[in-house]
C-alpha cells in the first residue's frame, strides 16, 4: 500500500487494525479488476481508505476506473451511541444531538485523494440492499454488530458476491471471551453453512470467504 495512503488510513478514526487493513487492501487489489467492491459500514472511512487505495492502484494498472461503494447511514451503530464503549462525542451533531460521521468520512477520503474511487451511499443498509442489483467482486461487511443488523446485512448483501468473489467479515470472534457474537453467528457461520462460500484467509478478527458455488443474485440456502 502506498505509504502516503497508509498514513491517511492510520490517521482516520476507526476500528480497523493495521494488519487487518493490509489484508483488506490486498484482497481488494486481487478482486477489483473483476468488478466493484462494496463496504457495509464505513464510519469515518478508515477501511474505505484501504479499499480505495487498492482501487486507485488497479485503475492506474488497468486504465479502467475501479470503484468501492460504501453504505452507511452515518448515525453510528448501537455500540457507537452515548454511554457505550465506542462512543465519540466529537462526531455528534450539536444541533440534532445525533451522531453524524459523514463529514468526517468525506474529509478523510478527500484528504487521501480517493474521491474518484470511494463512492458514499448514505442510507440504511436494508433500504439500499433492497434496490441493489450489481454483482460484487468483493463485499466487506462491517456494519452494526447487533443481532438484527448482522442478520439483515447477510440477507441483503451476501448473495450479490459473484463467483470467485470474496466476502470479508470483520469482528468475527469464535471465542465469546474475545468479542460479540452476531458477526460470527449470523454472518460467518451462515455463509459457510450455505455451501456457497469457502474460507480462504484470516487475520485477527477479519475472515475472508470466497464464493465457490453459485453466482451473483443466486439465493443462498
Amino acid at each position: 500500500m502506498p505509504s502516503d495512503l497508509l498514513e491517511h488510513a492510520r490517521d482516520a478514526k476507526g476500528f480497523m487494525p493495521e494488519d487487518e487493513g493490509a489484508l483488506l487492501h490486498r484482497i481488494a487489489l486481487e478482486r477489483l479488476p473483476h468488478g466493484p467492491a462494496l463496504e457495509v459500514g464505513t464510519y469515518c472511512g478508515k477501511s474505505g481508505i484501504y479499499l480505495g487505495a487498492a482501487a486507485q492502484q488497479v485503475t492506474a494498472a488497468t486504465g479502467t476506473t475501479a470503484v468501492v461503494f460504501t453504505v452507511d447511514h452515518h448515525r453510528g451503530s448501537e455500540e457507537n451511541q452515548a454511554g457505550w464503549e465506542h462512543h465519540d462525542a466529537s462526531v455528534v451533531d450539536p444541533e440534532l444531538g445525533l451522531m453524524d460521521t459523514l463529514g468526517e468520512f468525506r474529509r478523510n477520503i478527500a484528504r487521501a485523494g480517493l474521491e474518484d474511487h470511494v463512492i458514499a451511499i448514505v442510507g440504511q443498509s436494508t433500504s439500499v440492499a433492497a434496490h441493489w442489483r450489481t454483482p460484487l467482486s468483493l463485499l466487506f461487511i462491517d456494519g452494526g454488530h447487533g443481532e438484527q443488523p448482522a442478520r439483515d446485512d447477510f440477507a441483503g448483501w451476501a448473495h450479490w458476491v459473484d463467483a470467485g468473489g470474496y466476502l470479508a467479515i470483520h469482528d468475527v470472534f469464535p471465542d465469546p471471551a474475545d468479542g460479540g457474537r452476531p458477526p460470527y453467528e449470523l454472518i460467518y457461520l451462515p455463509a459457510l453453512a450455505s455451501g456457497a462460500f469457502t474460507e480462504v484467509e484470516a487475520v485477527g478478527s477479519l475472515r475472508v470467504l470466497q464464493r465457490t458455488s453459485g453466482a451473483a443474485g443466486d439465493p443462498l440456502a
